[in-house]
This record gives C-alpha cells, sequence and structure tokens, in this order.
C-alpha cells in the first residue's frame, strides 16, 4: 500500500513544459520535475546548460526551446507548444514560472515598466495555458501550475507591476480552472513567500527590510527554490487530481503571522 500511495507522486512517461529554469526557482521547479521522472521542455531566453546535464545525468528527456517571453507574440508561444507536441506527441503539465520585475516609485512608474511586467507574468502564461488547454481537453487529462506569489495577496512596496501580474494570476488560476474543470483538467497555484533569489536580492541587500522580513516569517528564514518542490509535484501529480483552483501557500508562515 505504502509503494502505490508513493508511486502516485511519480511523473514516469509524462512531458512537462515550464517557463524561465536558468536560474532561481524555475531551475529548481524544473529539476523536481526531472527528478520525478518527467520529461522536461525548457522554454527559455537563454541556454540552460546545467539543466541539459542534470536530465542526462537521470536519463530524463530534456528540450528546450529558446523564446523571450517579454518579446514573443502569441503565436510564437502557440508554435513552442506544437513543437512540444510534435516531439513528445503530447504535452501533460505546464508550469507558468517565469516572472519579472520592475521596481519604481507608483506616481513615476513608468507604462514601459508597467507592461513589460504584465507581459511576461500574466500574458504569456495566458497565451501558453490556452495553447495547451487545447491539446489538454481531447484527452480530458492535464495539469497547470502557475507561480503567484506572496504579492498575489498584498501590495508590496515599489513593484506596482508585479503585484498586479500576481494578484492577476489568481484571477488566472481560478478562471481556467472553472471553465476547464469538466474536461478533467485540473488548474492550480503556488504562492511562494520569501525566496532567497536574484529577484529578491534588493530586499536580502537592505538590512532594515530584510531583518523585518525574517521576524514576520514563523520559520525564521527565507526560503529557496527546494523548499517549492514538494508542492509542486503533489499538483503535477495524480495525487491533486481532486484539487481545482487552489493557490497553495509555500511560505513559512509569512500569510499566517
Amino acid at each position: 500500500m505504502q509503494n502505490n500511495l508513493l508511486g502516485g507522486f511519480r511523473l514516469n512517461n509524462r512531458v512537462a513544459i515550464i517557463t524561465g529554469t536558468t536560474k532561481g526557482i524555475g531551475e529548481s521547479l524544473a529539476e523536481a520535475l526531472a527528478e520525478a521522472g518527467a520529461a522536461v521542455v525548457a522554454l527559455d531566453r537563454s541556454d540552460n546548460t546545467h539543466m541539459a546535464d542534470f536530465c542526462a545525468a537521470l536519463g530524463t528527456p530534456f528540450r528546450r526551446i529558446q523564446i523571450d517571453l517579454e518579446k514573443a507574440s502569441k503565436n510564437d508561444i502557440e508554435k513552442a507548444v506544437d513543437c512540444t507536441i510534435k516531439e513528445f506527441s503530447h504535452i501533460d503539465i505546464l508550469v507558468n514560472n517565469a516572472g519579472i520585475s520592475r521596481r519604481g516609485d507608483v506616481p513615476e512608474f513608468s507604462e514601459n515598466d508597467w507592461l513589460d511586467v504584465l507581459k511576461v507574468n500574466l500574458t504569456a502564461p495566458f497565451h501558453l495555458s490556452q495553447a495547451v488547454a487545447r491539446s489538454f481537453i481531447p484527452r480530458r487529462t492535464g495539469k497547470i501550475i502557475n507561480i503567484a506569489s506572496m504579492l498575489s495577496f498584498q501590495g508590496g512596496i515599489r513593484v506596482p507591476s508585479y503585484a498586479s501580474s500576481k494578484h492577476g494570476i489568481v484571477g488566472l488560476t481560478r478562471s481556467f480552472a472553472v471553465a476547464l474543470g469538466a474536461y478533467g483538467i485540473n488548474v492550480n497555484a503556488i504562492a511562494p513567500g520569501f525566496m532567497a533569489t536574484d529577484l529578491t536580492l534588493p530586499l536580502q541587500q537592505n538590512p532594515e527590510r530584510n531583518d523585518s522580513i525574517i521576524k514576520r516569517i514563523p520559520l525564521g528564514r527565507w526560503g529557496n527554490g527546494n523548499d517549492l518542490k514538494g508542492a509542486l509535484i503533489f499538483l503535477a501529480s495524480s495525487m491533486s487530481d481532486y484539487i481545482n483552483g487552489a493557490v497553495i501557500p509555500v511560505d513559512g508562515g509569512w500569510l499566517a503571522s
């Protein structure tokens, strides 16, 4: 019984598309998919030799499709999905992870900084989810996992476009969950807490902000990519087949404090 239970978390023979894997939490999430047995298709704007080597060592298939989501059109995104289906015959999992942020005071925040962040963080996940859903519906199965944020619940400081995009990701998750649930498709989100990545370096390097953040986290530390692996594999596996439209915080207790 125990082996059957644990086997439910395996992703053998499944194909996963994930965006933004060259560093940060995306790299850890891609590793988790490969460790669970999935073929990994990474949509990135730059090369990722680490993931290629990592998957080769595990004996799991890896494919990188170069695409810059800040510049990509809807057609470019659909071509990436079609390329994946052509090579692997199907897709089982989509992880919308790629994200960018721009900082600035609200009164002077530029339109470009607003639009660039929304395009990567919200519009690209929308187009990817649409394209992948079209392949999921005839098979009546599939998992879409969006990466939200603590700023899906809060306003943040000097990041209006990022906070808005992450609030939008929650809306995207819930609307797609409602629309696609009848086809056996699960759409959920993970909301990471404060993660020690390049994106949060300005906070980590600000002694006052860093101290205030750690003091509020009951576990007393910043998170890292490995802290997200369990939630991802759970949502990508058959063990979460009755979970739909959920936003799961992985935050060390931040929201509870």
